[in-house]
């Protein structure tokens, strides 16, 4: 509650009678009450301003760390942002890639359906070669038993070849016959004359005659138009002989 202050009653009538009139003023008691009322307002003016100072330090640190906050909110929204950014990136590439990863599993469903259609195939076809194998190998078999015959009667033939022309067969190298001929130079009977015959495909070829025939050429077509090795083998021997004795 506010102190009132009582104003002291002045009896103006006493003191104008009074021949040397005088009003106590108080002034000590004023000086003292305004010196206490301008302490007291120094006293609430330091203390203001020190309040005010301290509430702005107080909002200047509480600004500074809003601006802090508020920068790291902000940094960290923008890194958001990048992030999302490029979480849509990715998404979109994972669309991207999954759209061409369906497009792939198609195209090699499509090349699967075609590749068993073509495993088909092949198995139709090697049915169809184990068919023909099989039937060569009849054929083959055939052959053979002919070939065994034909090679049975060979050592035969070739013994009659030996003594009726007088040559000697024998082997040379891989797939070659050599056969050397004597009795065919009258005045020499012992002199060897020879052929050296490829044996190695179906066509018998002439390798080299010891001495050359001159005549070699024409022997070797006869030979090519009739196959008959047996009648070569004398056209030979009479050639060198029309050789040797001529």
């Amino acid at each position: 509650m506010a102190r009132l202050i009582r104003v002291p009653q002045i009896d103006l009538a006493s003191l104008l009678s009074n021949p040397e009139p005088h009003i106590d003023l108080k002034l000590k008691a004023y000086e003292k009450s305004t010196g206490s009322f301008l302490k007291a307002v120094a006293d609430y003016k330091t203390r203001s301003i020190h309040q005010i100072n301290e509430r702005k330090s107080r909002f200047g640190s509480d600004m500074k760390r809003i601006h802090e906050k508020c920068t790291a909110v902000e940094a960290e929204t923008n890194a958001c942002k990048v992030k999302e950014l490029e979480l849509m990136s990715d998404l979109e590439k994972e669309k991207t890639e999954r759209k061409d990863a369906e497009l792939t599993v198609a195209s090699l469903s499509r090349e699967l359906s075609s590749l068993h259609e073509k495993v088909a195939e092949i198995e139709a076809e090697i049915d169809q070669y184990r068919a023909i194998v099989a039937s060569l190998e009849r054929d083959k078999n055939k052959e053979r038993k002919t070939l065994i015959t034909h090679s049975n009667s060979l050592p035969v033939q070739v013994a009659m070849l030996e003594k009726y022309l007088a040559c000697v067969v024998e082997g040379a190298e891989a797939d070659q016959i050599l056969i050397r001929f004597t009795q065919v130079d009258e005045s020499n009977p012992d002199r060897e004359f020879s052929v050296i015959l490829d044996v190695s495909s179906s066509i018998c070829r002439v390798l080299k005659t010891s001495p050359p025939l001159p005549s070699l050429s024409v022997l070797v077509d006869q030979l090519y138009q009739t196959g008959d090795i047996y009648r070569f083998i004398v056209d030979i021997r009479q050639s060198f002989y029309r050789l040797a004795n001529d």
